[in-house]
């Protein structure tokens, strides 16, 4: 999951920030028109009234470090695809040896890109796959270059970072619900066209005209986070057309947006505990203690910065808000995140915000001249809002917030009020939770972490479960996602099924950090 921001949105796109990686956007043009044919032999669905769309093939240009780049068009609205066509960006990375297909990456969200993602390869696969399939990075409708959605201004998006997501009285409430509704007001005023669009049902069926247009006859997807998820749609509505396929950092289709901020709340209280007994390990430990000791010295701090912000050097305040979040963030990732944070608490403890803000900013994709590279904060909530209709009230929302605080102290209130601004969405949901089976598809592979704080161990178990071919691999350790992460065994166990089709059930990898 992304954001976990001031009236705080559920996240998913943080593992790009662990691998430490920001790489430079591709400029792509408005929608193509539609090009030759691919061959006879790829599937194309029938009576769909599709078929120019499903002729494409892509017109692949240089774009820099052995990439190549190019733009697809799809249907605005799948229910009218004659009315108008948006851009998909695409870059490739071919193989190295000799190529067995398209490797399709995403890597969550939703919001994520994936042009950014394909082009930091070497941090997010290994050698094995890299050799031995094309590497295939979009950016999903209405995110980073493929026909944008637009909400909110940089400074609007400052201040939504920033502001209070544990209001305690009526008028912090107040301004939590107007900024919820600038949010909702913002897409709607800023991105009339698409903003009733960007649902993963619809980014799912883009994602059937890439792989016809790469000319491959079956989907090869690796995705990650919120990237199971599209993934997982995609195999529900095209089963048969599943080649191999990973979902890793699994979400359970059937939870509504209330029971996955909740199950958040959890998983990241537990990674706070984790991260707490395993900090006195460490010679940079800011700890005194361990245990509830710890968990208090750091739950102290954010009651501080609620009374009492500090100031930045370019003249923000440094909230609780934004002193969540780079807690938040950093529990995404034992190695680096973990090792962060301690040195992020160290100064923030002194009153220095500077460490953390960094870190916030680097999550949040915000530039040193206060402009943001990516649209993925208005993003994630355009495709929330509209994959699920749980809608809470204002005064749900207060007794939720209550609720979660009593069995997740510190992360359960902001997860609460993350989701009130789906409650002003302009716009109906178009989908709804759901079990997701993919009758008829071959071996599907759900890669689980035990301790994974943003999507729950027993959210994979769950989606393994329902899915008819589904085998689950678990991690036994810490962090959002398992593969590529320092697990020999998990890498082997994925890279043997993208090259074989085969998994074994029950494996449990225990080897990495």
């Amino acid at each position: 999951m992304r954001k976990f921001t001031a009236t705080i949105t559920a996240l998913f796109l943080l593992v790009l920030v662990t691998l430490g990686y920001r790489t430079a956007k591709t400029s792509t043009s408005n929608a193509s028109p539609m090009a030759t044919a691919p061959a006879t032999s790829i599937p194309v669905p029938s009576g769909t009234g599709l078929d120019g769309y499903y002729k494409q093939t892509l017109n692949w240009k240089d774009c820099k470090e052995g990439f190549q780049c190019s733009t697809l068009s799809v249907p605005l609205d799948y229910a009218n695809p004659a009315a108008r066509a948006i851009s998909i960006s695409v870059v490739r990375l071919k193989a190295t040896g000799t190529s067995h297909g398209s490797l399709v990456v995403n890597p969550g969200g939703p919001g994520g890109s994936g042009i950014e993602y394909a082009r930091a390869a070497q941090y997010i696969m290994t050698k094995t796959l890299l050799e031995n399939f094309d590497l295939v990075g979009f950016d999903p409708r209405g995110v980073g270059t493929s026909t944008p959605v637009h909400c909110l201004s940089a400074k609007q998006t400052d201040e939504f970072i920033a502001a209070d997501g544990s209001p305690d009285n009526q008028a912090e409430i107040d301004i939590s619900v107007a900024l919820s509704k600038e949010l909702a007001d913002g897409c709607a005023t800023n991105s009339r066209d698409i903003y009733a669009f960007l649902d993963t049902v619809s980014a799912a069926r883009d994602v059937d005209i890439l792989r016809a247009a790469l000319g491959d006859k079956k989907l090869n997807w690796f995705g990650k986070s919120y990237g199971t998820f599209l993934g997982a749609t995609y195999a529900d509505l095209f089963p048969t057309l599943v080649g191999r396929m990973m979902l890793d950092g699994a979400i359970d289709p059937t939870l509504s947006n209330e029971e996955m901020s909740k199950g958040q709340a959890l998983g990241f209280e537990n990674a706070l505990h984790r991260f707490v007994n395993d900090c006195p390990k460490h010679n940079d430990c800011p700890l005194k203690a361990a245990g509830d000791a710890g968990i208090k010295e750091i739950s102290d701090f954010l009651i501080y910065l609620d009374a009492n912000p500090g100031k930045l050097a370019d003249g923000r305040d440094f909230t609780q808000a934004m002193g969540v979040l780079g807690v938040v963030g950093s529990l995404y990732d034992k190695v680096y995140g973990w090792a962060e944070l301690r040195t992020n608490l160290a100064t923030a403890f002194k009153h220095d915000y500077s460490a953390l803000a960094t870190s916030v900013d680097l999550y949040t994709s915000r530039n040193k001249n206060g402009t943001y590279s990516d649209n993925s904060n208005d993003a994630i909530s355009a495709v929330n809002c509209l994959d699920r209709p749980d809608r809470a009230t204002e005064a749900q929302t207060i007794s939720l917030a209550k609720a979660w605080k009593l069995e997740a102290p510190n992360f359960g209130e902001y997860l609460a009020w993350g989701n009130l601004g789906c409650t002003y969405w302009q716009t109906p949901a178009t989908g709804a939770p759901k079990k997701i089976s993919a009758p008829g598809s071959p071996t599907i592979l759900v890669v689980g972490t035990i301790n994974d704080p943003a999507t729950p161990y027993v959210w994979a178990k769950a989606l393994a479960s329902q899915l008819s071919k589904g085998v689950l691999l678990t991690f036994n350790g810490d962090g959002h996602t398992a593969y590529f992460q320092g697990s020999k065994c998990i890498d082997k166990a994925v890279d043997n099924y993208f090259l074989t089709g085969n998994i074994a059930a029950g494996i449990t990898c225990t080897d990495g950090p």
